[in-house]
């Protein structure tokens, strides 16, 4: 068996699918891409992809040490997602010529069930409350919420006062039984996450999701100490060798992307480097189908998984959803705030190629928000 084609495909809402095929006409599916920079990621996927021809697709791990050690600049978001991308379907075609799924492959299920979460904003706190219900009416039991919107790194009392409402209205809504998480998607600094994250305690989430940059990794030791709450991070972060000095910092979410950080084959092994440390596993996923059909083939044979992201309804999605490039919707229908297990071979779903195809036709030119402090300071969405 050997690989005779790669495609990519640039999909609204802002999504890039790669497409591999064999010679004996077995196909797989995987999902490329840095949000905001899928035409560079696209470009990326097509010169990883000059390794990959003629190439035996069922032999992943040889691939995927060519991929990310043929030359002599490695890593980075680009480069680590285009890898993913490519990874995720060579493990797909792998499970498809032996009939299996990609968990069994990683050493069998150990669950039969995967939690998940849904995005519920929180840039305005007079949302949250009535979206976090709508979640749970929708089936999910777990939700999270943005810190706030547009915030300094050093938080005015008015906007650190406006946080702790948000949060203390997403548990009102919620109740007891069910859980949230908070993402403050870096844009505090050190010492205003010592002083804030604390604050939140009372409403017991989940886990606080990047209270700092990546480039302060090396601080989040500080922040870690400061506050009894789970501290989460990871969506920024593309190897195991990225990770390691945020374990060692004491985070207890790894949450890596199945997208960025390399694929399954990555991921996985960023999952048993956490599990020395203590650390479970969420990994952050507001992309399409293949990387969530990818992230939970992970989770499925994970110990120390915790919860899956998911991005359904989220408000980037527009134009087109998670499930509309699926032939069949029902492996990733939520039951009882869970997605359960499936046995099909491979990935596990179908992707509609003609619907695919129709889409990159029109492509999307997706770019993020961007926005100054009003100090100064640095660029952020």
């Amino acid at each position: 068996m050997k690989i005779i084609r790669v495609e990519t495909f640039l999909v609204p809402p802002r999504w890039l699918f790669c497409r591999v095929e064999t010679d004996d006409g077995l196909v797989g599916w995987g999902e490329p891409v840095v949000e905001g920079r899928a035409e560079t990621t696209r470009a990326a996927v097509e010169e990883v992809a000059e390794l990959l021809l003629g190439e035996d697709p069922r032999r992943v791990e040889h691939l995927w040490q060519l991929m990310t050690k043929a030359a002599f600049y490695r890593g980075g978001p680009v480069l680590s997602s285009a890898v993913a991308g490519l990874d995720q379907a060579l493990w797909d075609i792998l499970g498809r010529s032996l009939g299996v799924p990609v968990h069994q492959l990683l050493g069998g299920a150990v669950r039969d069930r995967v939690r998940v979460y849904g995005w519920i904003g929180g840039d305005e706190p007079g949302e949250v409350g009535d979206a976090a219900a709508a979640q749970l009416d929708a089936g999910l039991t777990a939700v999270k919420i943005n810190a706030s919107g547009r915030v300094g790194v050093s938080p005015t009392v008015r906007e650190i006062d406006g946080i702790v409402r948000r949060v203390a209205t997403v548990r009102d809504a919620i109740g007891d039984g069910n859980d949230f998480a908070v993402d403050f998607h870096g844009r505090i600094g050190v010492a205003a996450a010592r002083r804030l994250v604390p604050l939140l305690e009372p409403y017991r989430p989940l886990f606080v999701e990047e209270p700092v940059l990546p480039e302060y990794t090396h601080r989040l030791g500080d922040v870690v100490a400061a506050t009894v709450t789970p501290i989460a991070c990871g969506e920024r972060l593309f190897s195991r060798a990225d990770f390691r000095p945020a374990l060692e910092a004491g985070i207890a979410v790894a949450q890596p992307d199945l997208s960025h950080a390399g694929g399954i084959s990555e991921v996985r092994r960023i999952a048993s480097l956490a599990e020395v440390y203590g650390a479970l596993l969420a990994p952050h996923c507001p992309l399409g189908p293949l990387s969530l059909a990818a992230s939970l083939q992970v989770a499925f044979a994970t110990p120390n998984f915790l919860i899956q992201e998911q991005s359904i309804g989220i408000h980037y999605n527009d134009g087109a959803e998670v499930l509309d490039y699926l032939a069949d919707r029902s492996p990733l229908a939520f039951a009882h705030g869970s997605i359960e297990r499936w046995d099909a071979p491979g990935l596990g779903i179908e992707i509609d190629e003609d619907a695919v195809r129709a889409a990159d036709r029109s492509g999307h030119r997706w770019r993020p928000p961007v926005w100054r402090h009003p100090d100064g300071g640095h660029a952020e969405w």
